[in-house]
């Protein structure tokens, strides 16, 4: 048995655990042996850090947050308080294995990091921005060197001086880049100036952190000289000049050879990853830790290239998911909150505190208020930058394996990094107020239907990816209109999901490239397949086409689409259905959250919705304007959307390559069927019939008296069979135009078949597996003029475009 001697007491090792057991039936204990006991820790670590996230998401705090407090939880602070839990599940001879892979999951994920930084953003950073990041970097370094000063007198005493003060003023002076980005999203201020301004500062202080620390990490070394310690740094230096010079050329190599919408060739992902592991070997050899090394790496690859997003794709969920939490397991069983007792102990937590906030928040406020920036947003762009993160928790983790941090500053500081960053979105929401959106003036048309149909047309189309983009591009050719309208107006909106993938951040930066809000010039080789298949539908076509981007969580994306399209002043948005037509014919569901998105923009949308129900309209591919021939069919029960419908239905109609059939249900009188049993107010019901007469009558004297290709059809039905009946004799058609919420007897009986609400009556039986058709679908709401509700008041309010 090895036995270490220190003062005098002799305290036994724990033997290496074996890698795997023979089973529990051969009298083995698997939490005795490595493997099984890894296995173990991680799937606890998953249950408990994703619960905790679930339950913090109403605080609408990012997921580091439940991260750390789920490592705390885990570790001697809560659940590690019992002897048998600790000892069982995360015994001592445990540690070193579950550190190996916390390790080698923060150095792929600081290699992400490195990645989510562009380096030309940076170059690009406007004075305003630098000074801001500059204020926010000296002040709380200068006031964690005094802070220092008073644990070194306390609790601190027998630490290296010099290692512990450079390692205060880094943890107080970090902004936590990646964790920023998410906080600026869900509250809707990525895309402000406020924003950009808190993530062009965030960046450059994160460069400037890293460079710190490892300065920070030279300077710990145990028992050095101070020559030592300067080798270190230069050797760090010369190390990232090499990397400068060689890593660029070779990765533009390879990016070269790596095509867009073609796979990324495995031998540039393994070369890629091993240089990875290459510089973090030669940085852990020098004496700084190994994650410096991969963050170099990442910064080297270019963002923007297909070999970065294979990597991320290959990479980031393995590591993000399975191997990152670890770490925070890890800082957890080094945190214990018991060590911080007595006023003594908790004044300084309270002193800490205080200093990181005060020299963050008062630093930037003073220097934006310099630069002429409003003070309530001065105010908040200092609460922004106050956040920490995982790169706090890195600096505390190397602070405490250095044994410059102690166990009771180490769980000061924790503390400390966790009530900065979860009091951060409470306060933003609370200082940062934007005013209301008034009322626009000169937003009158928020219908298609109107009384002056040469007016402009402006449609929202939205769209989650490139697989219905030639439908959705087919369906705007064909509500172009004729030429002596005013021209079509398109807003193409890509709706994004930002999650907690470092793809999300690389989507924030491209989305926001060239400076201005959710939007794409679509000049630029970057922009995608999506811009350049508008611009060229805006070439071809005598349409103002503008894509846009938006990316935000799913549960308030709805905010997005309704803040554009009363920004852009639409009359109609429309919405991609959530299921997809698969090759048999049948509808499958692409991702049910995208249900409740179209759900909540029908509710509280300013201007009428269309819910797009994608067969192929058209083919695969764009049609010419020239080579269009549809046959659009448009059901009329009755009621203000099936009136949308048909004004929908008389633009289409308009192109030369399209046949309009108008189809109108009515009740036979004297009937038995299952339509008679429905009652139905006789007041409102008469006044209903009555607007719909006058419409039809002006359609018919208007449309079908001087257009042959517009067809009008009065049908007498008994019952729904009837209806459907009707429906089915209609040959050859390639879309239905149909009203969302129809009124009437008929509409009523159909109602008892609704499957889709969001979709009506007549929606979901067109859609339904048992009423085989190949024609798209295209239900429509009219807006009804009522102020839409909020529905989710918590959510602050949106940023203007």
């Amino acid at each position: 048995m090895v036995t270490n001697i220190t003062n005098g007491v002799g305290h036994l090792c724990p033997g290496p655990m074996k890698a795997t057991s023979n089973g529990a039936f051969q009298g083995d204990d698997p939490l005795h042996f490595a493997l099984p006991l890894a296995i173990l820790q991680i799937c606890l670590v998953l249950v408990v850090t994703r619960v905790l996230a679930f339950l913090m998401k109403p605080l609408r705090q990012p997921r580091v947050i439940a991260e750390i407090i789920g490592g705390i939880l885990l570790g001697p602070s809560a659940l590690g308080r019992n002897e048998k839990y600790i000892n069982y599940i995360f015994p001592p001879k445990s540690l070193t294995v579950l550190e190996t892979l916390a390790n080698l999951g923060l150095l792929f994920f600081l290699f992400l990091a490195g990645l989510e930084l562009d380096p030309k953003s940076i170059r690009r950073t406007g004075k305003k921005a630098l000074m801001i990041a500059m204020a926010g970097i000296s002040l709380p370094f200068g006031l964690g060197i005094g802070s220092s000063f008073v644990l070194k007198e306390t609790i601190s005493k027998d630490v290296n001086s010099a290692a512990f003060l450079v390692f205060m003023g880094v943890a107080l002076s970090i902004t936590a880049f990646p964790v920023l980005a998410r906080i600026l999203a869900e509250l809707k201020l990525l895309t402000t100036d406020i924003g950009r301004m808190a993530m062009s500062a965030a960046a450059v202080n994160d460069v400037a952190a890293w460079i710190l620390l490892a300065l920070a990490v030279a300077l710990s070394g145990a028992g050095q000289s101070p020559l030592i310690s300067l080798w270190v740094f230069l050797s760090g230096c010369v190390f990232v000049i090499c990397c400068v010079l060689i890593a660029p050329p070779i990765f533009k190599w390879m990016t070269l050879r790596c095509h867009e919408g073609e796979p990324v060739d495995e031998v540039y992902i393994c070369a890629t990853l091993a240089a990875v592991l290459a510089a973090g070997f030669i940085t852990d050899t020098i004496g700084i830790h190994a994650m410096f090394g991969a963050f170099v790496i990442g910064i080297l690859v270019p963002n923007d290239s297909p070999l970065a997003g294979a990597l991320v794709e290959k990479v980031e969920d393995l590591v993000s998911g399975l191997f990152l939490p670890l770490y925070f397991v890890s800082s957890g069983l080094k945190t214990n909150i018991a060590t911080i007792r007595g006023l003594q102990s908790w004044g300084l937590f309270g002193l800490v505190t205080f200093t990181a906030c005060f020299g963050k928040i008062v630093g930037t406020v003073v220097v934006s208020l310099l630069c002429k920036v409003p003070f309530r947003e001065a105010v908040t762009l200092g609460f922004l930058m106050n956040t920490k993160g995982l790169v706090e928790l890195i600096v505390l983790n190397i602070g405490k394996d250095r044994n410059v941090l102690n166990d009771q500053t180490f769980s000061i500081m924790v503390l400390m990094a966790v009530f900065t960053t979860f009091i951060t979105t409470p306060v933003v929401i609370a200082v940062y107020k934007p005013a209301k959106r008034a009322i626009l003036a000169n937003y009158k048309h928020r219908t298609v239907e109107r009384e002056n149909p040469n007016t402009q047309l402006r449609i929202l189309a939205c769209f989650h990816s490139t697989r219905n983009i030639a439908s959705l591009l087919n369906l705007l050719e064909a509500s172009r209109g004729t030429e002596k309208r005013e021209e079509l107006s398109v807003y193409a909106l890509h709706l994004m999901e930002l999650s907690e993938r470092s793809s999300a951040i690389l989507m924030v930066h491209k989305a926001r490239r060239n400076g201005l809000p959710f939007w794409h010039k679509g000049n630029r080789s970057d922009s995608g397949n999506v811009v350049v298949a508008f611009g060229t539908y805006r070439q071809l076509g005598r349409v103002s086409v503008k894509p846009m981007t938006s990316i935000s969580s799913m549960s308030n994306m709805h905010e997005d689409v309704c803040s554009t399209a009363e920004a852009k002043r639409a009359a109609i948005v429309i919405l991609p259905f959530h299921k997809h037509q698969r090759l048999d014919g049948s509808l499958e569901v692409t991702r049910s959250d995208f249900r409740w998105v179209n759900r909540r923009v029908l509710e509280h949308a300013p201007c009428s919705v269309g819910i797009f129900v994608d067969r192929g309209l058209g083919g695969n591919s764009h049609v010419a304007a020239s080579n269009v021939s549809c046959f659009v069919t448009v059901l009329f029960f009755g009621g203000q959307d099936d009136r949308e419908a048909l004004a929908y239905g008389c633009r289409m109609a308009e192109h030369p390559g399209i046949r309009l059939m108008v189809i109108r249900f009515l009740v036979e009188p004297n009937i038995a069927g299952d339509v008679a049993i429905v009652n139905v107010e006789s007041n409102s019901n008469t006044e209903l019939i009555s607007l719909d007469n006058d419409v039809l009558a002006k359609f018919k004297k208007t449309k079908v008296a001087n257009d042959n290709s517009i067809k009008y059809e009065e049908k007498l039905v008994q019952n729904t069979e009837q209806v459907i009946a009707a429906i089915r004799e209609i040959g050859n058609c390639n879309l239905y135009l149909v009203g969302r919420n129809p009124v009437g007897e008929v509409a009523l009986a159909l109602n008892k078949r609704s499957e889709c609400p969001e979709l009506g009556p007549v929606g979901s039986l067109l859609t339904s597996p048992d009423f085989s058709t190949a024609a798209s679908v295209l239900v429509v709401q009219q807006y009804s003029g009522q102020v839409p509700l909020d529905l989710d008041s918590e959510n602050g309010e949106d940023s203007t475009d």
